[in-house]
């Protein structure tokens, strides 16, 4: 079985990236295949990356306060390309009242701050496969 592959995506305007830098760093030291996409990227262009790198999961990290449009778009947008399968998962500044409704949309995990990277990568691990992809 080959490694995890994971996207970590900065979208949107957040300027702000030692998070995501720091996730994935803990991914990648875990053993696992990661695809940094660096700031500012659009939903468009995370969901072509992780078709185009057969992503086993995008990690979106976002700060701005524009989660619930963002991880819509790239939940839809996989959804469109025949890539549900494709776990979403994310962190960042994320109220909890916001929570549900992004497990409603199909996110799988929001990690908010005080998260461990041991907790991340034990919960990747869990919860994303490569086996079905």
């Amino acid at each position: 079985m080959r490694p995890l592959r994971i996207v970590v995506a900065k979208p949107g305007l957040d300027g702000h990236d030692r998070g995501a830098k720091v996730v994935a760093r803990a991914l990648r030291d875990a053993g696992m295949e990661v695809i940094y996409t660096g700031l500012h990227q659009t939903p468009e262009q995370i969901v072509a990356t992780a078709l185009a790198e057969d992503a086993d999961a995008v990690g979106l990290s976002v700060l701005s306060g524009a989660h619930l449009t963002l991880f819509r778009r790239v939940v839809d947008q996989l959804a469109e390309a025949e890539a549900s399968d494709i776990v979403v998962f994310g962190g960042g500044i994320i109220p909890a009242a916001d929570r549900a409704e992004l497990a409603e949309m199909g996110v799988a995990h929001v990690f908010t701050p005080g998260a461990t990277m041991a907790d991340i990568v034990a919960w990747v691990r869990q919860n994303v496969s490569s086996a079905d992809r």
